[in-house]
């Protein structure tokens, strides 16, 4: 059984320990949901498992064998080649293999009477039936096709940051390591390709570590979830849905027993101040019992439960109108006689095909782009905030507590209580020593979490968010849940994350390209559910009547009929290499009987015998293809 086994992994970024003396072990078929606060050291974990981070301490302790593959949340590609090229540029042998193949039998088509050539090209050949890589284009094709990838011989330098993300994703899947490690998968993905990759991983046959805010996603792949928490890892055993529960009684148990502590620590404390004197071993053993109780009590620290509840302007009746509104940005139509009429309070999710217009509708209502033609209007009384997916520029050597009181020393809450900005910094997940940081020190995360708190103390009536939980983890996005649900104002939210659709937004706007906008009412799951029914029902009308209508005639023209130069050498010698591997076979086969009580020994032979009948069937398999074709 193939695992990886963690010892005293420790990590420090400048003055803050991320992690320290971490031990685990990933178990193969593990499925781990990692979760934590944005700056806790999700992804610095994840880079030291793979062996990108070499500034950390302690032991990863793997087989020589164990593969990992590891999607950055920004993967690193090369820009002048193609998609299909980028995904086969990774290092791992299967890649090297392909490319290995495609080169001898180039060499060989051009150079057929080459003695040296001709063997390059039956160990290359040799190889790929070793590895299995016959498929791999077409099942890179596949993947790609569904993360949405169509254009496979664009260059890498055309495609935007969501695109090469996808592209990413495709290169590490492709791979099947041992222990496939993905950071954020979800971002950038549209809900088909959302359920596409939930399915996917669901059957992987290696082991899963993935950091992800999607807790639909969690709860249906997840059968553990770590939680890196003050630089401790805690571990559940479960989907998202248990950890919830199993935290609770966690915190419970630590706070009661913290509590117990500090009892006793007083009770101690009270004795000590009577003047206690080691005048005998039992005394002294309390006393230094004193001493250890004296540095363990106080240091508990949980996660605080967040209430924010900021007051704003009264939000008149107008709110926002599109009228006849057409768009069209590169060639591609964005609106296409759009009317929209958005009412006071009103919670709207849009979702849909990526690259479709969902940010530009944001921009339309944000003044930030001008509409070829029609109306928009909005209310005099609005007070916008919109979360773009680009955060402001904030200047590095700002700090944390500066950047917040430049807009003001204090809010309102909504019964026109004052709350501080160090309240409020708290209250947004920013403990005390926090506050005076340089905001360099920040993690891209909790620079996204510190401009979305800018934006909501500026007490707005109506809020745009654009896909805000790409960046935000997910304690971020339950304060911002809450913070919604108490809002007493309009929010407009771009978003492919199911469960922050539902908990957000009760009326839709799917976009399906080319200016078709559908409007639903009711949840996004419940609009996801009726979907997957209608295109069930399509498949199905398919099936019958494909099954009434005579099979199609087959395209003469484009069927293959002969073999090629190298297909005929390559058939003529499939036979004797056949007989040379089942001869192999057979003979570690009565080696073995000479091992009886030597079970490594067995094993080693047992390997080798697997390998050698998996090379025969492959081999035969491809004879049987060829064989149609010979003459």
């Amino acid at each position: 059984m193939q695992t990886l086994r963690a010892e005293d992994l420790t990590k420090t970024y400048g003055e803050k320990t991320l992690f320290k003396n971490l031990n685990f072990i990933i178990n193969e078929h593990d499925r781990i949901g990692l979760i934590g606060t944005n700056g806790s050291g999700k992804t610095s974990l994840l880079n030291v498992i793979s062996g990108v981070d070499h500034d950390s301490t302690g032991n990863i302790i793997t087989s020589k064998t164990y593969s990992i593959g590891y999607l950055k949340q920004e993967p690193v590609l090369d820009e002048s080649l193609t998609v299909l090229d980028a995904v086969f540029a990774g290092s791992q042998d299967i890649f090297n293999t392909i490319r290995y193949y495609e080169h001898t039998l180039d060499v060989y088509s051009k150079h057929p009477d080459d003695e040296k050539a001709e063997h390059q090209y039956l160990a290359a050949e040799a190889k790929m039936n070793e590895e299995d890589a016959w498929n791999a284009e077409s099942d890179v094709k596949t993947i790609l096709t569904q993360l949405k990838i169509n254009d496979m011989n664009q260059k890498v330098s055309t495609l935007s940051g969501g695109q090469k993300r996808r592209v990413g994703l495709a290169q590490v899947l492709i791979q099947s390591p041992d222990l496939l490690i993905l950071d954020e998968p979800t971002n950038h993905l549209d809900f088909d390709s959302i359920d596409w990759l939930q399915d996917l991983l669901a059957k992987y046959k290696g082991s899963l570590l993935f950091v992800t805010h999607d807790r639909y996603f969690l709860d249906n792949i997840a059968n553990n979830i770590w939680e890196l928490s003050f630089g401790k890892l805690y571990e559940y055993e479960g989907n998202y849905e248990k950890y919830v529960q199993q935290k609770a009684e966690r915190v419970d148990f630590e706070v009661n027993a913290e509590h117990k502590k500090q009892r006793l620590y007083k009770q101690e404390l009270a004795w000590m101040k009577k003047g206690a004197k080691a005048r005998s071993t039992k005394q002294q053993a309390r006393i230094n019992r004193f001493n250890d109780l004296k540095n363990d009590v106080g240091n508990l620290q949980t996660d605080e439960d967040v209430d924010i509840t900021l007051g704003q302007q009264r939000l008149g009746k107008k709110v926002i109108e599109l009228k006849d509104t057409n768009l069209t940005l590169d060639n591609k139509k964005i609106l296409d006689d759009f009317s929209l009429l958005v009412q006071p309070n009103e919670r709207i999710g849009i979702s849909g095909e990526n690259g479709a217009g969902k940010s530009s509708l944001l921009n339309v209502i944000a003044g930030k782009i001008k509409p070829d033609s029609g109306v928009v209007e909005i209310g005099e009384t609005v007070k916008m905030a919109y979360y773009t997916q680009q955060t402001e520029p904030i200047p590095d050597d700002k700090r944390v507590i500066k950047y917040l009181t430049d807009v003001g020393e204090n809010v309102t809450d909504n019964t026109g209580n004052k709350i501080s900005v160090t309240d409020l910094l708290e209250q947004f997940l920013f403990p005390k020593f926090m506050h005076g940081t340089l905001i360099r020190k920040l993690s891209g995360g909790e620079k996204r979490r510190l401009y979305l708190l800018k934006l909501l103390m500026q007490q707005p009536n109506v809020l745009l968010l654009d896909e805000p939980t790409n960046d935000l983890d997910i304690s971020t996005l339950t304060v911002l849940e809450d913070y919604i649900k108490g809002f007493a104002g309009t929010v407009i939210t771009v978003s492919h994350d199911r469960y922050f659709l539902d908990k957000v937004a009760n009326k839709l706007l799917i976009f399906d390209g080319n200016g078709k906008i559908e409007q639903h009412v009711g949840l996004f799951t419940d609009y996801l559910a009726s979907l997957k029914n209608d295109n069930s029902n399509k498949d199905n009308v398919k099936k019958h009547k494909k099954s009434d209508e005579n099979k199609p005639k087959e395209n003469n023209e484009n069927k293959k009929n002969k073999l090629t130069y190298a297909e005929q050498i390559e058939f003529d010698g499939l036979e004797d290499e056949i007989d040379k591997l089942d001869s192999k076979s057979s003979s570690l086969q009565s080696e073995m009987q000479n091992y009886g009580d030597d079970y490594d020994k067995l094993a080693d032979l047992q390997s080798q015998v697997d390998d050698l009948n998996k090379q025969s069937n492959q081999k035969m398999q491809r004879w049987e293809y060829l064989s149609q074709f010979a003459e």
